[in-house]
């Protein structure tokens, strides 16, 4: 079937067209949150969020675009993400695969142990920070430590909201410091600086932001009440001890993908292989849990074993002990569980990608950039353009491209060093991208860790302080960095 030629004339977008898809998203986001609280991902956003990419696609239709060329956007769109889509559905096998395996298990039996629940928060985040440094994966970190932290929490009787913020803050502190983690290379390659200048940068904001982030864990921790009792935290051990055979062997599935990750090994490969490995092991170390939860007598023991590890991979693992935490903690998991985050990834993809391809977005921008007259106001234009873009576009990459491509010359028109713009734009774009629940990053924190986007938000203190010192740097001056030789012109450059 032949194509569509292109039109002749396309009109360029007025601040109507890029102020219309804004007004629907907010009415249509908060109109399925409103009716539907926090089953609004279940269907409701994703709904909103399709009819939003209609709404860009009508307006430009309007201008004079192609529908072939609308079409060709979003397929561009689907396939930017193919990378996350493998990580999701790898991350769901993982869980269902380790909690089948005791992975999951054994790391709560003796985390419950080791860690003093007035303690828990606190330890979560640096656990994470340390693990998230080592790979330089916030993702890596939340699906695998971060998920058996949580049920930590679930099982000593600690808040799993709480548990969360501190789980994804610890992650995100090695997503923006780790020399191995793709956003932080990323982030230095847009802006043109040099790596290990932008680390050193980053270090006098994402240091302030974690120091900030592990006294409020403290004193969370310190003034945590309502813990379960000590006789039910006994009889919760006792349960886990009776469902597996709770042995350090379990953990080797951890010890691979940490391997595996350290060696840059494709982070979908990682833990897809990590996944396998446990299922193979499920049948060798936890064959009782295995076949209770195949619970089919007529196969035999290596066809159930076969039935079982497929299942653990596609649907999850279940368990009925008749303890709500115990079985919340490993009822989890499967493919089939990312399914929903994958709607909401494509359809909040697609969205942003017709906004930027089709310069809705720098209609917008541009203004702000005429606006931005010091150095603060600057780099708060930056923070609050890569925060937009998180909510926008729903997607943490195009929050870093679109900043640093659009603010790189005027840093440095300014006589303003690129690890200024390089620092900025990780800040508000890499680590706030986790507290918007449609953003590819938000909906995969809240269903990896099983909670929602708006219930752990307040408690990711990294993440919030994070752009908040960065702002709080531009105005003040302090580790502003500058290019002695270069002076300020008194007219900012416009991009388009």
């Amino acid at each position: 079937m032949a194509r569509d030629t292109a039109p002749t004339h396309v009109k360029e977008p007025s601040y109507a067209d890029a102020i219309v898809p804004l007004i629907t998203l907010t009415v249509l986001i908060g109109s399925s949150v409103f009716l539907f609280g926090t089953a609004a991902m279940d269907g409701p956003m994703q709904v909103a969020l399709i009819l939003c990419s209609m709404v860009v696609a009508l307006i430009l239709l309007k201008n004079g675009h192609s529908w072939d060329s609308i079409v060709e956007a979003g397929q561009k769109s689907l396939s930017s993400i193919t990378t996350p889509i493998f990580i999701l559905l790898s991350v769901g096998a993982l869980i269902g695969a380790w909690n089948m395996s005791g992975t999951i298990p054994t790391l709560a039996f003796y985390g419950i142990q080791l860690l003093r629940p007035s303690f828990l928060y606190l330890a979560t985040a640096v656990i994470c920070g340390l693990i998230s440094l080592g790979c330089g994966s916030s993702w890596t970190t939340a699906g695998t430590v971060g998920v058996a932290l949580i049920g930590i929490a679930t099982l000593a009787g600690a808040s799993p909201a709480i548990t969360a913020g501190a789980v994804i803050s610890g992650a995100y502190l090695g997503d923006k410091l780790s020399p191995l983690s793709e956003t932080t290379v990323l982030t230095a390659q847009l802006a043109e600086v040099d790596i290990h200048a932008h680390i050193r940068a980053m270090f006098w904001t994402a240091g302030p932001s974690f120091l900030v982030a592990m006294i409020v864990f403290a004193l969370l921790g310190i003034k945590m009440s309502g813990l379960a009792s000590s006789g039910y935290i006994a009889s919760e051990l006792s349960k886990l001890d009776q469902l597996f055979w709770i042995t350090p062997l379990n953990l080797i599935p951890l010890v691979l993908l940490v391997v595996l990750s350290i060696r840059k090994v494709p982070a979908s490969l990682a833990i897809l292989f990590s996944a396998l490995l446990a299922g193979v092991m499920a049948a060798l170390l936890q064959p009782e849990a295995t076949l209770r939860f195949v619970n089919d007598p007529s196969l035999s023991k290596p066809v159930a074993y076969a039935k079982g590890i497929w299942s653990a991979l596609a649907n999850g693992y279940r368990a009925n002990t008749g303890i709500g935490e115990v079985d919340r903690l490993l009822s989890r998991g499967g493919m089939s569980s990312m399914l929903k985050t994958l709607w909401i990834v494509i359809g909040a993809v697609t969205f942003g990608t017709l906004l930027e391809e089709f310069h809705l977005i720098g209609k917008l921008v541009n203004p702000l950039l005429t606006r931005a007259r010091s150095t603060g106001r600057l780099i708060a234009t930056v923070v609050a353009t890569a925060f937009g873009l998180n909510i926008v576009t729903a997607d943490q990459y195009i929050a870093l491209v679109l900043p640093a491509r659009m603010f790189r010359a005027e840093f440095q028109r300014r006589g303003l060093k690129a690890q200024n713009l390089s620092r900025a734009c990780a800040d508000a774009g890499t680590v706030t991208s986790p507290l918007v629940p449609w953003n590819s990053c938000g909906a995969f924190m809240a269903v990896t860790l099983g909670v929602a986007t708006l219930q752990y938000l307040p408690f990711c203190i990294f993440n919030i302080a994070a752009p908040l010192f960065s702002m709080l740097w531009g105005f003040t001056g302090f580790k502003i960095e500058r290019i002695q030789s270069v002076e300020a012109s008194p007219e900012p450059v416009t991009t388009h």
